[in-house]
């Protein structure tokens, strides 16, 4: 029999005796192993390096003319250096980073498009990739580009560029996941290395992506099945966190290289960095009083304030993180961070520009605007999808996280600043000139900015003294790091709610007393609690408009569940709300009903019993079936929690799940169904169906029932199968699940409850009764409520109808709309459109 039970902590899954990291090493080399091309490929890269001696600096300048891309060559008709490109790297780094390239996507591509197709996008992609990017380069030259001027000469090589070009064509063989992902990582190195480094191989490598992606597009529109795919929420979040943070890591790609001169890199908009030689002189021969400033800059970099150079993109860094999880509080740090940004450096230009001395001539005034239009182009930017995508970051941290993390900034705020003006007072001959405490007060804010705009606060006190350069360089440091960590640490937080303090009451009230099958639901994300006057019993609900939407029926104490139904109307009505109870069984809607409310059947929730299990007879034979494949074909049922699971299940679940999201067309739905978010969560049990090469093929997760401070049943919750994997994947499953709950003496096994889907019977229903019937039908080819029914009746459940339960037939319309508003709260206007559709068939 499959083993169904939770592995200790310390077991290995597998029963692989081989250490750790060998097993990690072994899956990572394993699809190089098998890719012929791949090797061959990056064997001759090597070896014409080695024998044309290129490895350590490049081809030499001769070797250089004849083979590397460039408008000089292409314009004196080396028509063949698009193509010879491919075999040189600019030196030991160029090879290095190439191969890393070539390796992540060249690999893969081999795999799932055939050495053919991939020696093919290879080899076009870069002569394609470097012609575009040598159009280019030569049609902003010719437009007065001055970056692009500067390329016009230049010459490159480098395989990066059809490498590129191969991962764009390979991201349309790829789950929706890493589709997305893939082309998002391509275009934001791409733009990167040409816009932030700003050198000829980083304009040819964008030209190779843009190639790529074009190529992979069209391959695919001839197949007929290109279409606009729809991302889920979580993932949406992790799309937008993602631009942030190549956002955040441009600047620092930048600081790598010596001769970055990319125009987002003109001014250092993100990173600062150290006084030359040159310039230490120049401002010692002007004054002492400038020596000592740019002495105290040089002395900046030599210690360990250094990182303050790069504190804004460390601090976009962690916001993204936050962005990740969905956070509200990282979403208008983020927004108020590139607002005070922008607004710190447009003043530090206009400081700039008012004082023009020593510049050549006052026409160079429009070349540095020009300069800073294009630097300030990339925050705006991700200013304007922060405002766009604003909706998917709805999550609030609990007061008592809020209240922890201001006191831990707050105070470290106050620490740095006492120890600068006190200390520093102390020690005020050693700034030049002496401080004063205005003067302190005066350079406060200098401490806590990057050196970029330490100058734009020209009062601010130059420490030429050991104790005061220390506070100069530790003091605003402390402060960050604090603070960073703080945010870092705070965002880490395994559960948000919007209503989170309250969430923590209500789940010790469900714990402790208990609910009905479905009301581990109340403690997702986006619920509000209502609590009677004694604190035994709870209502989770939203309010959508004028509607306040009950996320099931009460739960708590079993005495005091019927009066919470009187008690959470008369709360209603005090606030001006049309209270709806929904998807609440037979005790709830009687009790509404004697308040005179009426009800409307909207789903079915079908019930297991455990302790009389045995999947015997012929009724059973579907789900004996699948049990005996599954162990034909070595494929195991594995109990985990989803938060301690390894990343090499997580991410397969993931990408499981976000292919299940983009083939529907239609957004994934919310509210009583639940999706990645509520996987999170270490009291809920995840069983993945897993082969023998570590293969996720599908995924059911189980909800508690509590009673009396112990769970005595499960709810079904998530499921998920892989389209190309065992197709008995949710029966093995659900079975294997049964038999485990079983044996660890659980009463029974809820299959939840199919909105708009209910069982047959003889009753003829009313208006709204048939309303409902024919939206579940003609929204069964999309969501397949129906369907997901008739499937459940294969483990011969006991049926449980669902009930809405609603005040007042005239509040029907805005009822209904709150119900849509719950379960698609980000439906875009051309999904609804499409959704319309689908009802007017």
């Amino acid at each position: 029999m499959t083993d169904t039970t939770a592995p200790p902590p310390d077991a290995p899954v597998t029963g692989d005796a081989r250490h750790p990291w060998r097993i990690t090493l072994d899956r990572l080399l394993a699809p190089v192993r098998h890719a012929p091309f791949t090797l061959a490929f990056l064997a001759v890269l090597w070896i014409v390096g080695a024998v044309t001696h290129s490895l350590g600096s490049g081809p030499g300048r001769h070797r250089t003319e004849t083979v590397a891309v460039g408008v000089p060559a292409l314009a004196e008709g080396r028509w063949w250096t698009p193509a010879s490109s491919l075999l040189w790297c600019s030196g030991l780094g160029g090879y290095i980073g190439s191969t890393l390239i070539v390796l992540l996507l060249v690999t893969p591509s081999e795999r799932r498009l055939g050495v053919a197709r991939t020696a093919a996008a290879l080899l076009g992609g870069q002569i394609l990739g470097t012609l575009l990017g040598v159009g280019i380069v030569k049609a902003g030259a010719l437009a007065g580009e001055w970056w692009l001027e500067e390329l016009a000469g230049d010459l490159a090589v480098s395989p990066s560029v059809g490498a590129l070009a191969v991962g764009g064509v390979l991201s349309y063989r790829l789950t929706a996941l890493w589709r997305r992902r893939t082309r998002l990582a391509i275009v934001a190195f791409a733009l990167v290395m040409a816009l932030y480094i700003g050198h000829l191989q980083g304009v040819l490598r964008l030209g190779g992506a843009v190639v790529g992606l074009v190529a992979g597009a069209l391959l695919h529109h001839r197949k007929g099945t290109w279409r606009l795919r729809h991302s889920s929420h979580t993932e949406a979040r992790v799309l937008v966190a993602l631009v942030v943070a190549a956002a955040a890591i441009g600047p620092m790609a930048a600081i790598l290289y010596r001769d970055a001169y990319g125009p987002f890199n003109s001014f250092q908009l993100y990173v600062a960095v150290q006084p030359t030689d040159q310039e230490v002189t120049d401002a010692c021969a002007a004054s002492a009083a400038d020596c000592h400033y740019v002495h105290a800059l040089r002395g900046f970099y030599d210690s360990p304030a250094a990182v303050m150079a790069v504190l804004v993109p460390a601090m976009m860094l962690v916001l993204a993180e936050g962005l990740r999880r969905g956070l509200r509080l990282a979403w208008w740090l983020a927004v108020l961070v590139h607002l005070a940004w922008m607004a710190l450096f447009s003043y530090w230009l206009h400081d700039f520009l008012s004082h023009p001395a020593g510049w050549a001539a006052p026409a160079e005034r429009s070349t540095y605007a020009q300069a800073f239009a294009e630097q300030m182009l990339l925050p705006v930017l991700v200013l304007l999808l922060l405002v766009v995508t604003r909706a998917r970051f709805d999550l609030r941290l609990p007061r008592s996280a809020t209240h922890r993390l201001t006191a831990v900034v707050g105070g470290a705020l106050l620490l740095a600043c006492a120890a600068y003006i006190g200390i520093g007072y102390t020690v005020r001959d050693q700034y030049d000139p002496e401080a004063t405490p205005v003067r302190l007060l005066q350079g406060l804010a200098s401490e806590f900015l990057p050196p970029t705009l330490i100058d734009v606060f020209t009062d601010w006190p130059v420490p030429v003294g050991g104790t005061a350069q220390a506070l100069f360089h530790y003091c605003g440091l402390f402060f960050w790091l604090i603070a960073l960590i703080a945010l870092l640490v705070t965002f880490r937080r395994p559960r948000l709610h919007t209503d989170a303090d309250a969430a923590v009451r209500a789940r010790e009230i469900l714990v402790a007393h208990g609910g009905a099958t479905l009301s581990y639901i109340t403690t997702w994300d986006g619920n509000y609690y209502w609590f009677d006057d004694s604190g035994r019993a709870a209502v989770a609900y939203r309010v959508i408009a004028t509607v306040a939407l009950t996320t099931g029926e009460p739960f708590g104490a079993p005495d005091a569940r019927a009066a919470a139904v009187a008690g959470f109307a008369r709360h209603c009505d005090e606030r001006g709300w049309t209270p709806c109870f929904y998807s609440v069984g037979a005790g709830t809607r009687e009790a509404a009903e004697r308040l005179g409310w009426r009800s409307v059947q909207v789903a079915e929730d079908t019930v297991v019993p455990l302790p009389d299990l045995a999947f015997t007879g012929k009724k059973w034979q579907d789900v004996r079936t699948a049990l005996n494949k599954a162990k034909k074909e070595g494929i195991t049922a594995e109990w985990w929690s989803y938060p301690d699971a390894p990343i090499a299940l997580t991410d397969q679940v993931t990408s499981i799940s976000e292919e299940w999201v983009a083939d529907k067309g239609l957004p994934e739905m919310g509210f009583t169904l639940g999706g990645l978010d509520e996987l999170d969560d270490p009291h809920v049990r995840c069983l993945l169906a897993v082969d023998t090469d570590r293969t996720v093929h599908g995924i059911t997760s189980w909800m508690p029932v509590h009673d009396n401070g112990r769970p005595v049943g499960w709810t079904l919750d998530f499921m998920r199968r892989r389209a190309g994997g065992f197709r008995g994947s949710m029966e093995f499953l659900i079975a294997s699940a049964a038999l485990g709950f079983q044996e660890e003496g659980a009463r029974f096994l809820s299959l939840s409850g199919a909105p708009l889907a209910r069982k047959a019977t003889a009753e003829p229903p009313a208006a709204l009764q048939r309303m409902l019937d024919y939206a579940g039908k003609v929204l069964e080819p999309v969501y397949g409520f129906r369907s997901l029914l008739a499937f459940k009746s294969k483990f011969q459940p006991e049926y449980h109808a669902l009930y809405m339960s609603y005040p007042d037939p005239a509040a029907l319309p805005a009822i209904t709309r709150a119900i849509g508003k719950a379960y698609l709260p980000h439906m875009t206007p051309t999904q609804g459109v499409r959704l319309m559709r689908q009802f007017s068939t």
